[in-house]
């Protein structure tokens, strides 16, 4: 591989996902869903229990202020509910709400969509390849990884709304078909 390739790969990958995330976000908008909204929604759909507010931040990768921002907004439109940890008082967790829930399945239905219409004319083999590279790549990244929320947060969601569930050194697409 050339260094040209090397220096071009970061961008490319920044690039996909946020194009692919920016996608998504253009066919949710007609549901009243920003990006935060939406993104915030599907980490908590996936998380094993209820994440704090610090895990949920340090999950989406913005300061906990902005978090608490969003939150309120999410609270008063009756998308989630904090209460106090039962394991930390000075902790809040986030709970999803029944109206987000329902709202989980038609972003899991709209971002099915998307990824079948990204992915449609790509081998199947050259998208397990890609796949593992990027696993290691990630595996790779969070070596020694510390932050916050890592633990609760082990679930994640891709850009496109697929579950992903870790097992080990490998992850395992769950999709959710309509």
């Amino acid at each position: 591989m050339s260094k040209q390739d090397e220096d071009a790969f970061g961008p490319l990958l920044h690039g996909t996902a946020r194009a692919w995330r920016l996608k998504l976000d253009q066919r949710l908008k007609p549901m009243g869903l920003s990006q935060a909204k939406w993104r915030t929604l599907i980490h908590l759909s996936v998380a094993p229990e209820p994440p704090t507010q610090a895990e949920i931040a340090a999950r989406l990768g913005i300061e906990e202020p902005s978090l608490v921002t969003l939150l309120h907004r999410l609270e008063n439109e009756g998308w989630v509910e904090r209460r106090g940890s039962p394991r930390d008082r000075r902790c809040k967790t986030v709970h999803l709400c029944v109206r987000a829930e329902r709202i989980i399945a038609r972003i899991n239905k709209t971002a099915t969509a998307l990824r079948r219409e990204l992915l449609s004319d790509i081998q199947a083999k050259e998208l397990l390849i890609c796949m593992r590279v990027l696993e290691q790549i990630q595996g790779r990244a969070e070596q020694g990884d510390d932050s916050p929320g890592r633990s609760v947060l082990q679930s994640a969601q891709t850009a496109n709304g697929d579950r992903i569930r870790r097992t080990g050194q490998r992850h395992r697409l769950a999709t959710k078909e309509a």
